[in-house]
This record gives structure tokens, sequence and C-alpha cells, in this order.
């Protein structure tokens, strides 16, 4: 061999030498004291996969300050469902500490390729357990750079005595199936949403199985998609009987693969999203019309099918599930999981709900002139 060939071979391994050290000592910040934190040994441990619908909103590593996302300037005070249930129920649900922890989803995954842990990818300020990222679809469960469940699986491995208590939150498929809706509208028994449908269910019963390989007694929530035409940045749109008639029919298959996977297994369960928006706000009517109804709360509190940071509004302005909408959420959850699994939550009353939003929607209210 030349000795140039030499001198390129040994700087080759030099580098590749460099970058393994480099992804070996990547830190992924998480704080060495975890376990000790105020949470009752009793709280049942939680966990949460899915996409922007369940990735907390206090987040400042995705959502900075001057950020107009997530309620924009009244972010502070605009909580996700997570965060009012970690308000709410702390005590008896952990969805562990808030921590400012994970790596960039390429250096996950080469850590993973040479037997080190990847942690959680990509990185975000979030509570521990919470593996949910905003932009993730059906495909990041169990695979790529941002894969969730075989991480989370690594952490649940460091406490398998808690988690034979715990509880799963799989939450995911609006990503996959909201950009069809207008063939939804057309044709419900399209081949391209068939295969949308099997491919979320098949990637969520892997998610499933992976999780009870390793943690056979921990409880799973599978929760529903809901119906993306009752946006209101939509209404103007599929405005007839057979349209909305022909998106229901395939938003109820997507939802029934999903519920089948929970039948015949007391460790699962299904939260039926769709069936719980409506009956807060309502739908369209049977013509295609929006028809939708308002949420009271308390004697001053109401909210309409509508969009805006006003947590008088069920949407953020940048679409997302506003204040009062993951409070009713919230509120539901616990239900659910009290009724599937016989957890021994409190149930969120409406009188306490109605006590924890009013201090946070009043600000929001315009001035009024003196004297008015």
């Amino acid at each position: 061999m030349k000795r140039s060939a030499r001198l390129a071979a040994g700087a080759l391994a030099l580098a590749l030498a460099a970058g393994a050290l480099t992804l070996g000592l990547w830190s992924d910040g998480m704080p060495h004291d975890t376990s000790s934190r105020p949470v009752s040994s009793s709280a049942i441990p939680l966990a949460v996969l899915g996409d922007s619908n369940s990735h907390s909103y206090q987040d400042n590593t995705w959502f900075p300050a001057d950020t107009t996302e997530r309620g924009g300037s009244l972010r502070s005070r605009t909580f996700q469902w997570i965060e009012v249930l970690a308000r709410l129920r702390g005590q008896q649900l952990d969805p562990g500490p808030w921590v400012r922890w994970g790596r960039p989803g390429v250096v996950a995954l080469a850590r993973e390729w040479m037997g080190l842990p990847g942690g959680r990818a990509p990185r975000k300020e979030d509570y521990l357990y919470n593996f949910a990222n905003s932009g993730a679809a059906c495909k990041n469960l169990m695979v790529g750079r941002f894969r969730q469940v075989p991480r989370l699986v690594a952490l649940m491995d460091q406490e398998p005595a808690r988690w034979a208590r715990g509880v799963v939150v799989i939450r995911i498929g609006l990503n996959n199936w909201g950009g069809l809706l207008d063939l939804q509208a057309r044709d419900p028994n399209a081949p391209e949403l068939r295969e949308a449908t099997a491919y979320c269910a098949g990637e969520i019963g892997a998610a499933v199985r992976r999780i009870h390989a390793s943690h056979p007694a921990t409880r799973i929530l599978l929760v529903g998609i809901g119906n993306e035409a009752d946006d209101p940045a939509n209404f103007e749109r599929w405005q007839s009987a057979a349209e909305t008639r022909n998106i229901r029919t395939a938003l109820d298959g997507f939802n029934a693969a999903i519920r089948h996977l929970a039948e015949g297994d007391a460790r699962l369960a299904y939260f039926d999203d769709l069936a719980w928006f409506q009956s807060h706000w309502g739908s369209r009517n049977a013509e295609g019309k929006p028809d939708y109804k308002a949420v009271e709360i308390g004697p001053e509190l109401r909210v309409t099918n509508t969009i805006g940071d006003d947590p008088r509004n069920a949407l953020l302005a940048d679409l997302h599930t506003g204040l009062v909408w993951n409070a009713l959420w919230a509120q539901a959850l616990v239900s659910r999981l009290r009724e599937a699994f016989g957890l021994p939550l409190t149930p969120i009353g409406d009188e306490e709900l109605r006590r924890f939003l009013e201090p946070l929607v009043a600000p929001a209210e315009p001035a009024r002139a003196p004297g008015s």
C-alpha cells in the first residue's frame, strides 16, 4: 500500500473513532435525580405515545417564549391534556418528572447501531414518560430515527415492578388520515384508505405486542381519531349529505380497526375520541352543514367550536386543541381509565374543572371601560 493510501486509511479510521466517541459521549441532558421527586409511591405510571395531540405545550425547546404556536401570547396558561392531568391528578397518575431530555433522531439511531441506548428522540422538554412528538405518524411508533416504542420500553425496563401497574396511552394516526379527507368524501372504500387503515392498525398492534413482551401486565389505552371535517378551518368544505356520510363511513372503518385491537384482552381498552367530541360540541347535520353547540362550564365560561387562542375557542390559532378541550379530555380520560381498568383514580368533577379553568380563562377577557 502506498504511503498516501495508508495515510488516508489512517485518517478515515481516526475520523470514525472520533465520530464513535462523539456519539458515545453525546449527552441526552437527562438529570441524574429523576427518581427523587414529590410523587406518591402509589401513583400509577402513565406513558404516552403519539403526535402533537399529546406533545406538551409548555415545551420551551420546541415552542420558545416568542412562539405564535400552542396559544401564542397565552401559552403560559394554555395546557395540553397531560399537563392538565399532572396538575389535577399528579399524585395519582405519574407521567414522570418534567425534563429537558433527548437527542437528535440521527444521533439516537446511530447510538443504537453501536449498542448504546438511544434515549428519547427528538429532544424536547416534557414529562419523562411522554414520548409523543409533533408531526409523528404511525411509522414513528416502531421504526426510524424517531421510533417511540422501543425507547419507551427501554425506559420502562429500568422500573419493571412499577410498570406492572402502569398505563400506556397510544394516541396516533391523524397525520396518516387527515390528509385523505378529499378521498374519503369521494370514495370511503378507496384502496388508499384501506391501506392507511391497515398500516396504522398494524403498527399500533406491533406497539402493543412490543410493550407486552417486556411488561405483560401494563394496561394500554388505544385512542381513536376524530373527524377533521369538524375542524372549523374545514367548515366550507364537503357540505353535502353524501360527502358527510362518506367521510363518516371511512372514519368508522379506521376507528373500528383500532377498536378491534383492544377486543378480548382485559389489559387493553379503547377510547372513542369521535364520540367524545360529538357529546360536547356535536357534529354537522345530515346535509353536511356545520351544526355545532357550545360547551358551558359554570355560569360564565362558554366554549364554541371556533378557532383562536382565547380559551373560549375549542381550537387554538395553530389548529391544535385548546385549554378547555384538553381539560375536558383529561376529565374523560380519568373516567375511562377507571371504567376500563378499575384504576383507583378520583374522578375529575365538573366543579373541580370549573375551579381549575376559571383563573386561566379570566385574564383573557377584554378590559372593560371604566364604569361599564
